[in-house]
Order: structure tokens, then C-alpha cells, then sequence
């Protein structure tokens, strides 16, 4: 069986994958690597999802790549934005060379025999053949996110079939979809449609976002005035620099806030909500949550951008449950009926690790038992020899967090280098693991993080086996913590595990 040999295979060419590839090659200049990417082109999440107004709903001064930072003014930058960025700054690294286009993973399997990663692929040529092929690899750095490009997170609504218009998923928008003139309803009331409705309610006839419980919606200057400011009188990357840790430094303590002080914190963001919506609308109803500020990915809107469209005469809020989809439009529990031409069913993603990919180590399955494994530092899981599992920040931005995460993967590669090690493995100790609490790795209250708790790696609380969400702890861990805690190390010469 003919194969390619690398030292580390990057899975993923997205934000994380591409900042991965920066990290393995300054800091481990002497080992070979390739970025296997399934798709045809880079950008991960900013190159798939099409839908109107796709957006970062974080600062672009934190959310670019701490390397290289994010050359424009702009606070909130629409996907191609971000993807044309990312192209940038992978060219200009260099990076855009070692991405192997049209390479999907099917499956990785370790032999600790040959101490190496062997996986499997599907490569899809420019004329739409497909063949296979094998790479062998010392490490797999798995940056392909965590949810499916495949399918949506199944919603349950009753009549949906029955209904005579368009049915959306944004997931799958495409460039023929169009909300001109129609009587739009958008389900759902997190990010996407928070996005979706000011895009649409432009050229839609009328514009109705239907949910069943409310979220927070908070303003963000559309411009960044401080890096304005600062670029105004000092060199680009001073500015930058300048701007990156003021930025780190209010989100850390803005989120320190939220989470620390709910009570303070929920009448705060109502308060700051109720000043921009229309006067007299029913902010307890519609813009009050059940739960406190970040206990739910907190949603950002650019110049107030939402709360404007709720101003227009063709844009409305309705907070009910749906009794049943009919042939014209949806019937709710009120007795309202919702009148539509098309229906945008942003009701959240289908949480998925590895998709697609099967993984064994030395015959045993692993697929079926992640949501049954421990995260070790935020970067790699329980019972995985050499493979990290590099993901951002769900309640703060997504890119510091994935950063940390690899910097603390090549740690432990470094130290293996240093030692002499063939193998490192995650291990809890089965005494240990007794009085563990097992706690979701993703503290969020989220319905697509709820239902799909099975599914999620877990966390004690207590490093090593923890998932940090602050940038100023993992830093800190990053920097004092021992990366043999809670890890196993095998030595080739001797076969001997530590």
C-alpha cells in the first residue's frame, strides 16, 4: 500500500486550521506538515455559509490572527471579508502552499506497533473523480470545528411538510434564494436570525422573527475608534498590538461581569435593548430571558443594525410556540397566524466532532465514546495517542482561544521531542475517575448544546481535565502547568509507557 508520509497532519483549513498551520511551522520549523481540507477552498465557516448578512458577531481586533492582524477598521466583517483575509494571510505565510484541497479524512486509526497515524482519504479531482489515499502521520491536529456541514440540528414542527412555500435552512443557502417582496418568517431567535433579519427586512415584503424564548441582542460600534485612533499617530503594528490587548482585556472583564453579577448584568443589557427598540414594545416579552447573560452565546449586532429594523413597518418580533405549519403560513397556540411565502428555519447546528471520520486506536472504535472522554487542557481528549482537538471559544471570541489551545499541542509535542517520546496519551486514572464530576465541555445553555450532550467530551473542573473559556487563565496554564498531569508517554526504544 503506497502512502505519504508527514510528521503532522492539520485537519481543516478554517480559521483554526490555517492559525494551527502558522503555530506547527514557526514553532516546529523542522517537521513536515499538510493541511487536508475537504472542500475545494479555504475559510471553513466563512466560505460555506451563504446566507444574507453573514457576519462575525465578534471584534475582527481579537477575532483575526494574533500574527498577522486584521488590516481594517471595521468592528464586524461579512464573511467574504473574513474569507478574503484568511487567503491573505495564508499566502503571505506561506500556509496556502501545504493545503491539500478536496482531501476528505474517512477514517485515522493509531498503531502503537508503528507508534503513527494512518488515515484514510477520499480526494475529489477538478473533474469530479474521486480516489483514495493513505497518509501516515506522527500527530493529527484535528481544526475542522465542531459542527456538521451536513445537517442542521433536527426541529420538530409540526405541519412543516405541509406547508406550500419555500422551506430555508441557512446552512444551505445558495446565491438563487431570493426574500424579495415575500412575507418572510425566520424561526429562531439566536445569532443567525439576529443577523438574518435587518439583511432581509431590506427587500422582504414583511419580516417576522418567531421564538419561542428571547435572547440578548447587544450593540457594537460598527468601526473600531480605537484603532482609528491609534493608527492615526503610531506605526500599523504597535497600533494593532495596542488595540489587541485593550480589546482582551475589556471582553475579559466585560464577560467577568456578565457572569459574575447575572442579576446586574440582565438588567443592564435589557435596559441598554429597551433604549433601542421601538417606543412602548414589549421588551418583557419578547427581549427578557429566562437565563442570565452568556449563559447562551451572547448575540452582537453592528450599529444596532437589528433593533433599527424593528423600527421599520415590515419587521416584527412574535414570542409564542407554533401549533402547527398550514399550506400559507403558521398557526401558533395564541390563535396568530403568521401569513408566509417562505419559512428560514434558523433553529441551530448539529454538534459534531470528527465528522464523518471513523477513529480507532489499535482496533477499539473511539467514534461512538467521545462524549464519553475527558478534554485534557482544552486541546486534545482522553485515550487519544498524539492528536489534538484545536477549537475556539463559544461565549467569548472564537481565535484566542483556539490559539492558546495549540500553543498548549505544541508544548506537549516539544516536551516529547525533549524526552524522546513516541506516544502521548491523555490517561485518567481509573481511582481518579471515580470521584470525577462529569461535566459538559461546553458551558453553554444553548438547546444545540443541551441536546446534544451525549455527544460532548467532558470536564471535571479541575485541570488537567478542564476547557477553559477565559484567555487569561488558559494563558497562565499554558505557561505554568506540566504537560505530563493527567498524560501517559511512550518510549519507542524500550516500549515503555510513563
Amino acid at each position: 500500500m503506497e502512502f505519504e508520509t508527514l510528521d503532522v497532519v492539520i485537519v481543516g483549513a478554517g480559521l483554526s486550521g490555517i492559525n494551527t498551520a502558522y503555530r506547527v511551522q514557526t514553532e516546529l520549523p523542522h517537521r513536515s506538515y499538510a493541511i487536508l481540507e475537504g472542500r475545494s477552498e479555504m475559510g471553513g465557516t466563512w466560505a460555506f455559509w451563504k446566507y444574507p448578512g453573514i457576519r462575525t458577531d465578534s471584534s475582527m481586533g481579537l477575532f483575526g490572527f494574533p500574527w498577522r492582524p486584521w488590516p481594517h477598521v471595521s468592528n464586524m466583517a461579512s464573511g467574504p471579508e473574513i474569507k478574503a483575509y484568511m487567503q491573505d494571510c495564508a499566502a503571505a505565510e506561506g500556509i496556502d502552499k501545504k493545503i491539500r484541497y478536496g482531501h476528505r479524512v474517512v477514517s485515522s486509526t493509531w498503531s502503537s506497533d508503528e507508534q503513527r497515524w494512518t488515515l484514510h482519504t477520499e480526494v475529489t479531482r477538478d473533474d469530479r473523480t474521486v480516489e483514495k489515499k493513505v497518509f501516515k502521520a506522527w500527530w493529527i491536529i484535528n481544526a475542522s470545528g465542531y459542527y456538521s456541514y451536513e445537517k442542521p440540528m433536527p426541529a420538530v414542527i409540526p405541519g412543516i411538510k405541509d406547508f406550500g412555500g419555500e422551506v430555508i435552512h441557512p446552512q444551505f443557502w445558495d446565491d438563487g434564494i431570493s426574500c424579495t417582496g415575500k412575507n418572510i418568517v425566520i424561526i429562531g431567535s439566536g445569532a443567525t436570525a439576529v443577523t438574518l433579519l435587518p439583511a432581509i427586512a431590506k427587500t422582504a415584503k414583511s419580516t417576522t422573527m418567531l421564538q419561542r424564548t428571547p435572547s440578548y441582542v447587544f450593540n457594537m460600534p460598527k468601526d473600531d475608534r480605537l484603532a482609528m485612533f491609534l493608527m492615526k499617530f503610531l506605526p500599523f503594528s504597535w497600533a494593532r498590538m495596542i488595540n489587541w490587548w485593550q480589546r482582551m482585556f475589556i471582553e475579559t472583564i466585560f464577560v467577568h461581569i456578565m457572569l459574575g453579577f447575572p442579576n446586574f448584568s440582565k438588567r443592564f443589557v435589557i435596559g441598554e435593548m429597551r433604549k433601542a427598540l421601538p417606543k412602548g414594545f414589549d421588551v418583557d416579552k419578547h427581549f427578557t430571558p429566562w437565563y442570565g447573560p452568556f449563559e447562551q452565546r451572547l448575540c452582537f449586532c453592528p450599529e444596532n443594525d437589528f433593533f433599527q429594523a424593528l423600527h421599520r413597518p415590515n419587521c416584527r418580533v412574535v414570542t409564542d410556540h407554533i401549533d402547527t405549519v398550514t399550506e400559507t403560513g403558521i398557526l401558533l397556540n395564541s390563535g396568530e397566524i403568521l401569513e408566509a411565502d417562505m419559512i428560514i428555519t434558523a433553529t441551530g447546528l448539529y454538534f459534531s466532532l470528527l465528522e464523518g471520520v471513523s477513529v480507532t486506536v489499535d482496533g477499539d472504535s473511539i467514534t461512538d465514546t467521545l462524549g464519553k472522554r475527558y478534554i485534557w487542557n482544552g486541546c486534545m481528549l482522553e485515550g487519544l495517542p498524539n492528536s489534538g482537538l484545536i477549537s475556539g471559544y463559544t461565549a467569548a471570541t472564537w481565535t484566542p482561544g483556539a490559539d492558546v489551545r495549540v500553543r498548549q499541542v505544541i508544548k506537549v509535542i516539544k516536551d516529547m521531542e525533549k524526552s524522546g517520546a513516541t506516544a502521548a496519551v491523555p490517561t485518567v486514572d481509573p481511582k481518579q475517575r471515580e470521584g470525577m464530576p462529569a461535566l459538559l465541555g461546553i458551558g453553554l445553555s444553548s438547546t444545540y448544546v443541551v441536546t446534544a450532550h451525549e455527544r460532548i467530551p467532558k470536564v471535571s473542573g479541575t485541570a488537567p481535565w478542564v476547557n477553559g473559556s477565559s484567555w487569561a487563565s488558559d494563558v497562565w496554564r499554558l505557561v505554568t502547568s506540566n504537560v505530563r498531569t493527567g498524560m501517559k508517554y511512550t518510549f519507542a526504544e524500550k516500549k515503555k509507557s510513563v
